[in-house]
């Protein structure tokens, strides 16, 4: 079936009239939304820099026929996040990557807060029959090692709990690294989004298969 979708969508592509406008075959764009915060919404970059428009760049040298969605909102906490899903569920995904929690950790909300949040977004989803794929976050230390551990197990707990595939830090490698970062310490360059990407691909593209061999 993946085989033959990329078929129709290289065969679309060569399809492209003299306007440069194109047509697929058959079938429509899978639609993959990120519902996050300042870290997907691309805080500081151009929108072409922000992690949707380059991950989708990247699924579409794969060969994947896709279109994703930019939902994030800068200083979003999780309790945000559950708030909107409603709204950003009227553009019908067809898989959403959850990027929430950095917001509730720089604030130190209590870690039962983000888990409940973040359950009750999953649960919406999964009963919507919407895949998930849920992005890991770690707390600031300045907390303590008490509220770390309690923060940083919700994820690997929820993906456990709703058979969910987890990217356990979706700052890995990029986090701390000054050469990664804009001037704020804290969220990506163009750079360290790329890096993001080119990580998390794989898993967008399990997320993405699990889809089609349905």
């Amino acid at each position: 079936m993946r085989k033959i979708k990329h078929f129709l969508f290289l065969f679309g592509l060569l399809s492209c009239s003299a306007q440069n406008t194109c047509a697929v075959a058959q079938g429509s764009p899978t639609r993959i939304l990120v519902l996050g915060d300042s870290l997907t919404a691309g805080y500081g970059l151009r929108p072409e820099e922000a992690f949707p428009a380059q991950l989708q760049r990247k699924l579409i040298r794969t060969g994947r026929q896709v279109k994703v969605l930019n939902r994030g909102v800068s200083g979003d906490t999780s309790a945000g996040g559950r708030a909107r899903l409603t709204w950003v569920l009227g553009d019908n995904p067809d898989a959403v990557i959850i990027e929430l929690g950095a917001n509730d950790g720089l604030r130190g909300l209590e870690p039962i807060q983000l888990r409940d949040n973040l359950d009750a977004i999953i649960s919406i989803l999964r009963a919507q029959k919407i895949a998930v794929l849920l992005t890991g976050m770690r707390a600031p230390p300045n907390f303590g090692e008490k509220y770390s551990a309690q923060f940083d197990a919700v994820y690997p707990s929820l993906a456990k709990k709703h058979g969910l595939s987890l990217y356990p830090f979706f700052l890995e490698g990029v986090a701390s690294e000054p050469n990664l970062n804009q001037k704020d310490g804290i969220h990506p360059n163009s750079r360290g989004v790329e890096k993001i990407v080119d990580q998390i691909t794989p898993y967008v593209l399990r997320l993405i298969d699990g889809l089609e061999n349905k």
